[in-house]
């Protein structure tokens, strides 16, 4: 056992070290700066108190640039620090969805994990920290406002010289002060893989995707846009479910994506649509940097939408064991994310929440005993079997439908819009757009919300006229720990349903992000053309909000 001292090591605080919804994303040029990476891990590791003392912590990440290089300071400073155990992903990789996982099965007191998520990685890219709680999501406001409580006045942190291997599956113990210290790293997919066993049947996903049931195959394609789902879908795609070695591409982790965009949406997974355009496949997903979330196509590249994937896998849970032998207690999605999941939840007599963006709002009711499925827009799916959004599950329920029903992915939905209505949605994103504009133009948006004389308004274009019946900046009430969550997105409701929704993007790590929802129901033209069905009301969200005007953009940068 190796005998190693601490030592404390004086720092000043940096500006701006304050965790968004989903932890601290800067570029990978910021934590490369001397004391950065250490000063924030330290505020982290101050912020769990007495806790901390003799704790287990889980350690991953997506692989991206400047992983391993984090991992090797966690490691130093855990131990310095009095955690007792650290479980880390062989390579310094574990998907988000997995050290949600890992947590949970082995009751540690958190995780850190080491991401950001969809944004682009490498030397000039993007890179995060982020800490999730011992139920395995992503920590509440009040441990990340205390985090940087700590950031914006620390003055020294404290380190271990350690050295350790994290490229070979072993354990490591080491006296730190006295103490013992204790480094496992594990296998970083095995524990997904047993628990994915475990919720689906996979002898039923098996026969669809080999035709051992004397049934034509499905064929599908997985695209993992290099980041850290690779192994995962090797494992479960190809390994457990006797899908060729050639149905999962992109699958090696690269510290730059390999150039890709790790955002699994029409524009950044491009290549997926075309490749199941031209290659005729039944099924295609693609994954986004850390492994949380999913796109799902069908046969053509018919796109399903993320609101209407959501409401689709809400209506048809019984298709899944895990839900089979629990039940299903409860439904919820973000407040930017399409309505059709509500109406689900009122034909299935379910609780139905909505929820500000961000999933740990969805972990205090899935604590409570209140919650089996939610989602968001922004495609991410899950259920309690963890705390955190999970790609690789969704296109597992997915595939258990779709084995269960024997239809296809278009079929499936368009039975969907029959049975419910369709309820037409998309996302403008403008990026990196200069943030003091912005920041105006919600300010005046504000304004139009907080005046009584708005409710009642109509505005009209392309023939089409839609009133105001309620206008706010949402507020969420949490109804387990009553905690409230204001500013979360500015809403023009309509009297038909119909809304509209700005909100600014906390996932981003420089400039201002500016998203903008549109949807409309309807409840027989479900096989109209989206575009068309939208375009009014896009075209009255862009003229109110000036949205050109402020961003200095007259297209967005992605459309989902």
């Amino acid at each position: 056992m190796s005998r190693v001292l601490s030592s404390k090591v004086s720092t000043t605080p940096f500006e701006g070290q304050k965790p968004g919804t989903s932890g601290l994303r800067k570029k990978v040029t910021e934590f490369q700066k001397p004391h950065y990476t250490e000063n924030f891990v330290q505020s982290t590791l101050s912020a769990l108190g007495d806790k901390i003392d003799g704790c287990t912590l889980v350690v991953g990440g997506d692989g991206r640039f400047f992983t391993k290089e984090a991992v090797a300071i966690i490691i130093k400073m855990a131990a310095a620090n009095g955690v007792k155990r650290l479980i880390v992903g062989q390579h310094g990789v574990l998907s988000t969805p997995a050290v949600s996982c890992l947590i949970r099965k082995h009751q540690t007191m958190g995780g850190i994990i080491l991401t950001a998520s969809h944004n682009p990685g490498g030397p000039d890219g993007d890179f995060g920290i982020k800490f999730n709680c011992a139920n395995g999501g992503p920590a509440p406001e009040a441990v990340t406002s205390e985090i940087y409580q700590i950031s914006t006045k620390i003055s020294s942190y404290s380190i271990a010289d350690i050295s350790c291997d994290i490229d070979a599956i072993g354990s490591s113990s080491y006296s730190v002060d006295g103490r013992l210290f204790i480094v496992d790293v594990v296998d970083s997919v095995d524990d997904y893989v047993h628990l994915m066993r475990q919720i689906f049947d996979f002898d039923a996903i098996r026969q669809l995707l080999t035709g051992s049931d004397g049934n034509e195959p499905l064929r599908i394609r997985v695209d993992c846009l290099n980041g850290v789902t690779g192994p995962y879908a090797r494992r479960v795609f190809c390994e457990e479910l006797g899908a060729p070695a050639d149905a999962v591409v992109h699958s090696q982790p690269l510290a730059d994506f390999g150039g890709l965009h790790p955002d699994p949406n029409l524009t950044y997974a491009k290549p997926l649509v075309e490749a199941v355009k031209q290659g005729g496949q039944g099924f295609g997903a693609a994954f986004d940097g850390d492994g949380d979330r999913n796109m799902i196509i069908g046969e053509g590249a018919f796109f399903v939408n993320p609101s209407d994937s959501l409401a689709v896998l809400a209506n048809n849970l019984d298709c899944i064991p895990y839900f089979r032998r629990l039940g299903v207690r409860g439904l919820a999605r973000s407040m930017p994310t399409g309505c059709a999941l509500d109406r689900v939840a009122a034909a299935k007599k379910l609780e139905c929440f909505e929820v500000p963006t961000g999933w740990k709002f969805f972990g205090n009711l899935m604590d409570a005993g209140r919650l089996s499925l939610c989602g968001e827009e922004s495609f991410g799916t899950g259920s309690d079997h963890v705390r955190e959004k999970d790609g690789i599950w969704a296109a597992l329920a997915w595939l258990s439908v779709i084995a269960q029903r024997q239809q296809s992915v278009q079929q499936i939905l368009e039975a969907h819009w029959d049975q419910y209505g369709r309820n037409f949605f998309t996302r403008y994103d403008y990026e990196n757009c200069e943030s003091a504009p912005c920041e105006k133009m919600m300010s005046e948006l504000n304004q139009l919300v907080a005046d009584p004389s708005t409710v009642g308004k109509t505005f009209s274009s392309g023939g089409k006229s839609y009133t105001v019946s309620k206008a706010d900046n949402f507020c969420y009430t949490d109804p387990v720990d009553n905690s409230v969550t204001k500013n979360q997105g500015i809403r023009l409701i309509f009297s038909d349903g119909s809304r509209v929704v700005f909100r600014l993007s906390g996932t981003g790590s420089s400039g201002a992000t500016v998203r903008m929802y549109v949807e409309s129901y309807e409840k027989d033209n479900t096989r109209m053309d989206a575009q068309a069905a939208l375009a009014p009301l896009v075209d009255i969200a862009i003229t109110v909000s000036k949205l050109k005007e402020y961003t200095g953009r007259n297209e967005p940068t992605v459309i989902t």
